[in-house]
Formats: C-alpha cells, sequence, structure tokens
C-alpha cells in the first residue's frame, strides 16, 4: 500500500447535505437563545411576552454559535468515518452549545428523561439553564459528554492530551477559545504534540475558535496577521488548517473540506506510524475565524453586537425596565432560525435532521470515555509488603522512603502495561525524586528528537514528562477522567503552581458524586517530595508546605493527605491510594535516606489506624503522660524521636506519650470528616488537660484549625513551618523554624513546671546547643556529629 498525499481540494459535500447542516446548525442556535432568555412559549407559538423572559438573563452568547457551528459538523464526519470522537468545549462558557448539541443528540433526555423531545421538554431545558436549581452556564458535570468544565480556562488541550494517552482509538475534538489560548497553560500545551506515540495513543484535533473578543477587550492571535498566526502554529509542529468567513453558506463548505482533509491527515499519519520514517508527525488543527455573536443581532441602540465584545455575554438585554422593542428583537432574532422548519408541531426535531446524528455510543455525548468511570478497571497490583525496608529496630538507616517505593511503582508499570492503563507523570523530577528505578521496565515517551546521549527516552513509555506542572496535572486529570489511573510525582513547593487545578477538579468530583448515572473514577494521586525540610542547595524558593492547606479547604468527602514517617508505611500508604476510587490523595514523603521506625506489619497496623500510640517510644503504659508528644511527617518525627531521647536521658521520670498521624484527616472531628477521630478516642490519646508538644511537616495554623474544637485545644502547641528558610543544613532548616530536637525539648520544660531545676539546667545545655550548632555549621558548612549521626536507642 502506498502513501497517498492529501490535498485540501477534497470532495464536494452535496448541496442537499449541507443545507441539512444549515438547518441543524440554526436548531442548534435557537435552542441557546432559548437557553438564554426563555421559561415559556419554547416555541414562540404565541406572540413573545415579557413573562415567557427568565426574570435573570444569565449567560453566554458570543462564543455559542460557533460551537453549535463546530459540534454540528463534527457530527457529519463521526458518521462517515465512523469516528470514536469527544468533545472538548475550552471556552469557559460555552454551556449554550453543549446541552443543544446532547439535546438534539439524544443523549441529554436519556440521562435526564423529564427533558424531552417535545414542547414541555423544551420548556424545562430553557428554563434550568442558568436558573436555580438548574444547571451553569459552561459545561459542567451536568451535562453529558462533558470531561472539562469551562469555569476556569487554559486546561482543554492538557485535559485532551491526557484523555487520548493509551487510548489509539479514541479522537477528542478540541474547541480552544482564543481568550483562553492566552493562558500560559494553554500557550504550553500546543507542545503536548511532541509526546503523542500514533500507535500507541489517539488524536487531539484542536479546533482554535478565533471569534476575536474577550469579555471586553479583542484577543491576541485574533489581531495577528495571517502569515504570522500560520507561523507561529506551524513553528509549533502543527498543520494548520484555516476557515474564515462568516457567510454560512460558504463556511459550511470550507468547514466540511477542512474536516474531510484533517480526518484523512490523521489516517494518512497513522497509516506511516506503522512504516516510520524517521520524521515526527505534524498533526492537522483548523483555525476557525467567525465572528463572536454570529447571527445574533448585528447592532442594538446604536452598538455594534455581531463581531464585537458586546455579544460576549446577553446581548440583548429584555425586561421591564429594558427598552420596550428589545422583546421584538429577540423574537426576530429567535424566528431568524426558522423554528417552524426545524421543529415539528410537538416541539420534536424534524426526522431528516435528527438523521443528522450519530447513533448510539458514536453520538459525542454519549462517548464512554466521557464517564471514564464506565471504563475503569483495577490496576493489578503487587503485592506492597514484597518491597519493604528492613527495619529489624527503630531507628536502623534506609535508602530513602520514595527510593523504596519506586521499586513499587516499577512493578505497578510492570503488571499493567498490557493494559496501558497506569502512567506516570511528572515535570522533570522523576530521577530527582528518586523514582529512577521505574525506568528499568519503562521509558519516558518522547516524539521529538532523541539525541545518543539521552536517557530513558523512547516513542513509547508509561512516564510522562514535561517541565510545567500544569500540563502534567492537566494530562492525569484527562488520564483519569477518561477511566484510567496514574500518579503526578512533584516538588513540593511547586505544586502550588496548579492550585487553581486541583481546586476544579475537587469540585468536579464532589459535583459528580451528586450526579447518579456519572461513574466514579480513579483517585487522583499526587506524591510531593523534595520537601521544605531538605532543600540545602535550593533554599527558600523550594520551601513551601503549604498545598495541603489548600486541599483541605475542599469537601471532606474528596480529599485525603497522608505524611508517611518511613519507607515502609509509605509502600502501605501508596497501595492504598492507587487502589482508591474518586479522591484527591496527596501524599508528603521523603526522598533523602533517614530513619525507619516500623517494620511492615507495624507500619500496615498504623497506617490502617491513621494515627496511633508509638509504644517504643513512649512510657506511658501504666500511669497518666506528663506530656503528649505528637509529631506529623519524617522530618517532625525524626525530631520529635530525638528530642524524646534528650528527655528520657535527662529526665526520666516524665512520662511520655508518643502519638505519630500518618492520616492528617484523624485530628478533625469524625462529624467533619469521615476519616476524624470521635471527641473520646481522640481524648483518650491526647487526653483533656495535658500539655500536647506537636510537631508538624507544615504551617503550624493548619493543625490549630484541624483541632480547634477538641477538648484539649487549649494545651496544643504546634511546631511547624513558620516561613523562616535559606540556604543551609537540614537540621539548620529545623532550627531556623524552631521545630528542631532542643526547641522540643525546651517547651516541654516550660510546659511543666514540676521539672524543676534538672529542667532549668537542661534547657540552659539546650541554648548552648543551639549556639554550638550555629557556630559549627559555619565553620564547617554541616551539621554537628551528633546530628548526623544520631541513632534511636530503646
Amino acid at each position: 500500500m502506498e502513501t497517498v498525499l492529501i490535498n485540501i481540494e477534497t470532495e464536494a459535500i452535496a448541496p442537499e447535505l449541507l443545507q441539512k447542516i444549515d438547518a441543524y446548525w440554526r436548531a442548534a442556535n435557537y435552542l441557546s437563545v432559548g437557553q438564554l432568555y426563555l421559561r415559556d412559549n419554547p416555541l414562540l407559538k404565541k406572540p413573545l411576552k415579557l413573562e415567557h423572559i427568565k426574570n435573570m438573563l444569565l449567560g453566554h452568547w458570543g462564543t455559542t454559535p460557533g460551537q453549535n457551528f463546530i459540534y454540528t459538523h463534527l457530527n457529519r464526519i463521526i458518521n462517515k468515518y465512523d469516528l470514536n470522537m469527544l468533545y472538548v468545549s475550552g471556552p469557559g462558557h460555552g454551556g449554550p452549545a453543549v446541552v443543544a448539541g446532547t439535546y438534539l443528540e439524544g443523549t441529554y433526555t436519556e440521562v435526564y428523561p423529564h427533558i424531552s423531545h417535545d414542547e414541555a421538554g423544551l420548556k424545562e431545558l430553557f428554563t434550568q439553564f442558568s436558573y436555580p436549581g438548574g444547571i451553569s452556564s459552561h459545561a459542567s458535570p451536568q451535562v453529558p459528554g462533558s470531561i472539562h468544565e469551562g469555569g476556569e480556562l487554559g486546561y482543554s488541550l492538557s485535559h485532551s492530551f491526557g484523555a487520548v494517552m493509551d487510548n489509539p482509538d479514541l479522537i477528542v475534538a478540541c474547541v480552544v477559545g482564543d481568550g483562553e489560548a492566552e493562558t500560559g497553560p494553554l500557550a504550553t500545551a500546543w507542545h503536548s504534540n511532541k509526546f503523542l506515540n500514533p500507535l500507541n495513543d489517539g488524536t487531539v484535533l484542536p479546533i482554535l475558535h478565533l471569534n476575536g473578543y474577550k469579555i471586553s477587550n479583542p484577543t491576541v492571535l485574533a489581531r495577528i496577521p495571517h502569515k504570522e498566526l500560520y507561523q507561529l502554529f506551524s513553528g509549533y509542529g502543527w498543520n494548520p488548517i484555516f476557515v474564515e468567513g462568516d457567510d454560512p453558506e460558504t463556511m459550511h463548505k470550507d468547514m466540511a473540506k477542512a474536516l474531510d482533509y484533517a480526518v484523512d491527515r490523521i489516517k494518512q499519519i497513522r497509516y506511516e506510524a506503522e512504516h516510520p520514517n524517521g520524521e515526527r508527525p505534524r498533526w492537522p488543527m483548523i483555525i476557525l475565524r467567525s465572528p463572536k455573536g454570529w447571527t445574533g443581532p448585528k447592532e442594538v441602540g446604536g452598538y455594534k453586537i455581531e463581531g464585537n465584545f458586546r455579544s460576549h455575554q446577553i446581548p440583548l438585554a429584555v425586561s421591564a425596565s429594558a427598552p420596550p422593542e428589545h422583546l421584538q428583537l429577540l423574537e426576530s432574532w429567535m424566528k431568524s432560525y426558522r423554528p417552524e422548519e426545524l421543529f415539528d408541531a410537538s416541539g420534536k426535531l424534524r426526522h431528516e435532521l435528527a438523521e443528522l446524528a450519530p447513533k448510539g455510543n458514536r453520538r459525542m455525548g454519549a462517548n464512554p470515555h466521557t464517564n471514564g468511570g464506565q471504563l475503569l478497571r483495577d490496576l493489578l497490583m503487587p503485592d506492597f509488603r514484597d518491597y519493604a525496608a528492613t527495619v529489624a529496630n527503630p531507628g536502623v538507616n534506609g535508602e530513602g522512603d520514595t527510593y523504596v517505593c519506586g521499586r513499587f511503582l516499577r512493578d505497578v508499570i510492570k503488571a499493567n502495561q498490557a493494559k496501558r492503563n497506569f502512567r506516570i507523570f511528572g515535570p522533570d523530577e522523576t530521577v530527582s525524586n528518586r523514582l529512577d528505578v521505574v525506568f528499568e521496565t519503562t521509558n519516558r515517551q518522547w516524539d521529538a528528537a532523541i539525541d545518543p546521549h539521552d536517557e530513558f527516552l523512547a516513542p513509547s513509555g508509561s512516564v510522562i514528562e514535561m517541565l510545567s506542572e500544569h500540563q502534567c496535572e492537566g494530562w492525569l486529570e484527562g488520564y483519569l477522567l477518561t477511566g484510567r489511573h496514574g500518579l503526578f510525582n512533584c516538588y513540593e513547593a511547586f505544586i502550588h503552581i496548579v492550585d487553581s487545578m486541583f481546586n476544579q477538579h475537587a469540585k468536579w468530583l464532589k459535583t459528580t458524586l451528586e450526579i447518579p448515572w456519572r461513574r466514579k473514577i480513579a483517585s487522583l494521586n499526587i506524591l510531593l517530595t523534595s520537601t521544605v525540610w531538605r532543600q540545602d542547595h535550593n533554599g527558600f524558593t523550594h520551601q513551601d508546605p503549604g498545598f495541603i492547606d489548600h486541599v483541605v479547604n475542599k469537601k471532606a468527602g474528596i480529599v485525603r493527605v497522608y505524611l508517611p514517617p518511613d519507607a515502609n508505611c509509605l509502600l502501605s500508604v501508596m497501595d492504598h491510594c492507587l487502589r482508591s476510587y474518586h479522591y484527591v490523595n496527596v501524599i508528603i514523603a521523603a526522598k533523602h535516606a533517614a530513619p525507619q521506625w516500623l517494620n511492615m506489619t507495624e507500619a500496615v497496623e498504623h497506617c490502617t489506624r491513621g494515627i496511633s500510640i508509638w509504644n517504643f517510644a513512649s512510657n506511658d503504659q501504666n500511669c497518666e503522660p506528663d506530656v503528649v508528644m505528637g509529631c506529623c511527617g519524617d522530618v517532625p518525627t525524626l525530631e520529635t524521636l530525638a528530642a524524646i531521647s534528650i528527655l528520657h536521658e535527662h529526665l526520666p521520670e516524665l512520662n511520655i506519650r508518643v502519638i505519630n498521624v500518618v492520616d492528617l484527616f484523624k485530628l478533625q472531628n469524625s462529624s467533619e470528616h469521615t476519616h476524624g477521630l470521635s471527641d473520646n478516642d481522640y481524648n483518650e490519646l491526647f487526653t483533656t488537660n495535658k500539655p500536647v508538644i506537636f510537631a508538624f511537616h507544615g504551617y503550624p495554623y493548619l493543625v490549630h484549625r484541624l483541632t480547634y474544637n477538641r477538648a484539649n485545644n487549649v494545651n496544643m502547641h504546634v511546631r511547624g513551618y513558620n516561613e523562616e528558610g535559606t540556604i543551609t543544613t537540614s537540621f539548620d532548616m529545623t532550627v531556623l523554624n524552631q521545630l528542631d530536637r532542643f526547641h522540643l525539648v525546651m517547651d516541654v520544660i516550660d510546659r511543666l513546671p514540676q521539672t524543676g531545676s534538672k529542667g532549668v539546667y537542661l534547657k540552659q545545655l539546650l541554648q548552648d546547643k543551639l549556639i554550638e550548632h550555629k557556630q559549627y555549621i559555619k565553620a564547617n558548612g554541616k551539621d554537628m556529629p551528633e546530628i548526623l549521626n544520631w541513632k534511636w536507642k530503646s
């Protein structure tokens, strides 16, 4: 079989078909205007009156007719080529178009039977839009076919590329708004074409919708010369196809030709992938230039509307306080679509038009990938216990917790390679985060040039890295939303870059739990390492543990935060998170060599409980404790145990209870979080009247926030990160923030007056140690031997 060169001069579409396509588009536009304005009289069988108009007009018209145009034409090529395609609406508030498209094809009524295909159903469809108790103005989770919520711009391409990874039969038609195209994440996402493997992955067909304006400003890409625009996307490695104009007849012909050409190019690229010539494919994209608010009012009150920013939201005010002629203008606008040609007397789309929609799962609103839980299968999981670190006694040296966990992840990848449903994403940090052992069984997927001295790069692989946290998060979200599993590893300080993306995904998970037809998806698992306490050479810029504060704001049914103190606990937590569904799991773990505390049996028991008294470090088994020493996180655990060893040596008469927290939400009340402890269980651990010295990985206030309503909150004294940092030794970081063993001991002495003179002398000794420490690191550039060589003694 020879490669066939494709010419843009494709076979012309039959005029009769183009007329039907135009009618279908008019029907979608009519439904969209109805959603924006009407609560009654949906077929305009009666003269339009104010009583038929919603009291609050909320929504966005500007992007909608262009998206209706695209959706209608995509239906044609799905039918013609029997494509497995889904639709991503990137422009923020294109909700009317997606609702109209899925209603016309029938999927909307299938999931919401009361929104029927008749006049009553149209009334319900119109009334619910941007209405109390109804649906929002963007492509929200309530809309069938949606995997991307347009409430926040910038991630449509990232989600689309994540969706097609390991989905070789899938095409995602991704509409990118020209306002959205100005965001950093979207601008970076164009480079995702360097990561797709045409043999194993599907295809993203970007459709850049240049309608010229944002809310009140022109868009950058719409105002640069045609040649410059072509050079920009050609330079990104795309094959841009232009469809431009405002005449519907011409635009229908041009769009049909462009899509035929794009599908032919996609097929040709796939054929060439089986007969490689060493060149990276130049995937097609479409640049659609059409007026903002196309087919809407041309002018209102002397102001230009169509083709202007004034069409962005509600282009025509209709209310008791608006000019009376606006009501007539709205009626004329809606009648310009000639609804009597589109719907029969009952309000149903005419049969000859309904036939244009694809059938069954080929409908974009019914594509199973858009409800990824339908396709989700459990991972094949090796037994994490087989990767246990040997811990004969507490405090033995370890290799580095993430390094130990890396061997487990390596074999998770290996076990699921045939199914191709698990990937690791990261911003060029998989090696730095000491997970590089995974490259024993896989490579980094990469479809650009490869130098002989590069490592772990190949056209296919289960690890995918780009130095953009936005892309890693977006790719993983798209991968999960379409029914697969994954892990995102990142430096702790820079996960903040995706704060807003996490927000949107958490909201998506929360909302979909309330939608009966939506199926649960695999959890979004985020492994944070290179943490605040071990940034010896990076310094203050890399020292920020605040992402967990952000995570805690979300609904209790969605988020989980784990801080395993050692490798065996990390293995137990990682296994649990990879098996879980419909959460955001944040795991914070160490990558540097550190002491190991629990053998595997103990670790499993501890992680299952989420919080435990550590008997080996406590001496209050037969009496009430004088003080409770709590810790959460690897370095806080180390410093707490080092502090306890000092107390045991110098103040052996003290009764100390040591509590380690691996599941952060155990601190919260069970009435507020499903993982929280009841007041009775919490009081049994932390007492109701004893001082609690709590060493925490992050900002101290978070612990106070989680325990604010506990009986012993007044005695809770938390030490953590206090925004003090620099390039210094790891132990000095704890000293700067007063989380170190010496400050912890002094805190105990300050809270326990019964320590008397022994306490006073010990406190002075420790103050001298802090002075000695500062002098030593300044002279030697490393921590004191007693710090570096410290060992736990039972």
